[in-house]
């Protein structure tokens, strides 16, 4: 838990930053891809503080109306970000390209600008803005990545593709996510505003604006879904959970597994119930203390199981 939360303050602090320069950018040079920049920057600071209060609350201890604590607000928040990041960001990011190319919006302010006694070309100030975001965004994501990699080799996952698949962690998820995208935006949008500066062609500017926008959009769909497994409901995957059955069903005493569920209840925390089938001739005693046993072993092989409950049948 602590490191997402260090993940996502890396993460709003960057952004906060960057969508005020965006934002100073797009004043001074009515740039379309400046604009998509301040929308992608100010929705992502606003996503980090819906992490965190996911963060803060699904850390919240069990009480009656919520007997299995408060985990799963996490996956609500993340799916609120997504949300976001496809609406404000991505939605607007598109509009306002495509706008631009369709209807000529570009504006583009040639005048030099003069600030702190200097005088240059605005189109300077997109370039350090663009340039230093690369470089908040460059240190947000690898605190992501090394938070991603942390349980990439607790679990493991080989790839990233298969984290993605299966962590339950959303909120260091959602991190990588809008971190990646916020380091790929930041560079389409320098190359689109130098590729219109160097050939006076404003619609590199727009298009890139437009880019940006199919992306984000993209990549909140993507969100969205695996949020969604989440909030449903869903098991630990085939091969992980085929291995905790194997530890009940060898375990000794145990004749037959009769049923096996598990089920995600909030960020790394997993729910396994089972039905098992014990020897007969075996008193409550040595059933209680066998399913003592069995308790520690499956938590011992998978930290992720935070609840166990175990049915016990003689017959």
């Amino acid at each position: 838990m602590a490191s997402s939360t260090s993940v996502v303050l890396a993460a709003l602090f960057a952004n906060g930053a960057i969508a005020v320069l965006k934002f100073g950018g797009f004043l001074l040079t009515g740039s379309p891809a400046m604009l998509s920049e301040t929308y992608h920057s100010v929705s992502d600071t606003g996503n980090q503080v819906f992490l965190l209060i996911g963060i803060k609350y699904g850390a919240q201890e069990a009480n009656r109306t919520h007997p299995f604590g408060h985990g799963k607000a996490q996956f609500f928040y993340s799916l609120l970000v997504s949300v976001m990041l496809f609406g404000i960001a991505g939605w607007e990011s598109a509009r306002h390209g495509y706008n631009a190319l369709t209807h000529g919006g570009v504006h583009r302010v040639s005048e030099d600008v003069t600030l702190l006694g200097q005088t240059f070309d605005p189109v300077y100030v997109n370039y350090a803005v663009l340039i230093g975001a690369i470089l908040f965004e460059s240190y947000a994501l690898w605190k992501a990545y090394q938070g991603m990699s942390r349980q990439m080799d607790e679990y493991g996952w080989s790839t990233f593709r298969e984290a993605f698949k299966k962590t339950s962690d959303v909120t260091t998820l959602t991190a990588l996510t809008e971190d990646t995208i916020a380091l790929s935006g930041a560079a389409i949008a320098l190359f689109g505003i130098y590729l219109s500066r160097v050939t006076g062609n404003p619609m590199y500017d727009a298009a890139s604006a437009l880019i940006i926008g199919i992306m984000l959009m993209g990549f909140a769909v993507a969100l969205a879904w695996e949020n969604k497994r989440l909030i449903v409901g869903e098991s630990l995957p085939k091969a992980d959970e085929d291995e905790l059955r194997e530890i009940v069903a060898g375990w000794d005493g145990v004749t037959e597994l009769v049923d096996f569920r598990t089920v995600y209840f909030g960020a790394e925390e997993l729910l396994v119930t089972a039905d098992v089938a014990f020897e007969p001739d075996l008193d409550a005693d040595t059933i209680d203390e066998r399913i003592t046993g069995l308790e520690r072993a499956l938590k011992d092989h998978d930290s992720q199981v935070n609840r166990i409950y175990i049915e016990p049948q003689t017959n």
